[in-house]
């Protein structure tokens, strides 16, 4: 069983603040995405390899618009989650419906948006996992247009490499890197389940300070 698969396995005890915790606790300190970058549905869950795509303004259409875009889509594998930064660019919708269509048809699990949406409520009936930024009716043809794919980026604080592992939920985004995805599992399995056990004695009544001391977690 392969690494995605075991996370996809252990989705019952996974979420992001857990994530998050194991994260710090290796030494990992920039890899939560920006907070504005919300779920279009409050229950959407996202999991999945980083295949990364880069867009820059543009005053004009280009001669092939929307090439590098396609190719990026078009290149997504089953268990890749499709992330793009408009580098800060906010004048129209990178993503849509169309796009969230054709990322679902290639296996990709969901989408990070570091920019605008459109099309939102067909997405919401898709059940496809898009955050972003916010929304737009504005098309980015002549807006904006992608310059690279595949390749690392920078979203906020956090550096997205293509096959690190990406998890959200209502909490945020993390940003797993491959090199630590492996113990990173172990370690947010284990944290929920000792969760679980804390959460049973604090609705006992017990004191928040003595179950801390004899468990170390909260």
């Amino acid at each position: 069983m392969n690494l995605w698969e075991r996370f996809a396995q252990a989705q019952e005890y996974l979420y992001s603040a857990v994530l998050a915790d194991v994260l710090d606790s290796l030494g990992q300190r920039d890899f939560g995405l920006p907070a504005n970058l919300r779920p279009l549905q409050n229950d959407a869950r996202l999991f999945g390899r980083a295949a990364t795509l880069s867009t820059t303004t543009v005053a004009a259409v280009p001669e092939k618009p929307y090439a590098l875009e396609m190719a990026c889509v078009d290149a997504l594998k089953p268990g890749d989650v499709l992330v793009a930064t408009t580098n800060g660019d906010v004048s129209c919708a990178l993503w849509g419906e169309l796009l969230s269509t054709a990322s679902r048809a290639h296996g990709a699990t969901g989408a990070v948006i570091d920019g605008l949406t459109r099309d939102a409520g067909k997405i919401i009936e898709m059940g496809f996992p898009v955050f972003a930024l916010g929304f737009s009716p504005l098309d980015s043809k002549g807006r904006i247009d992608a310059i690279a794919h595949n390749v690392p980026i920078r979203v906020g604080a956090c550096t997205v490499r293509p096959g690190d592992y990406v998890f959200g939920d209502i909490d945020g985004l993390v940003v797993i890197p491959q090199e630590v995805a492996e113990e990173a599992l172990s370690l947010a399995v284990a944290k929920a389940k000792g969760e679980n056990t804390v959460r049973e004695e604090l609705a006992k009544g017990r004191s928040v300070a003595e179950v801390f001391a004899e468990y170390g977690i909260l």
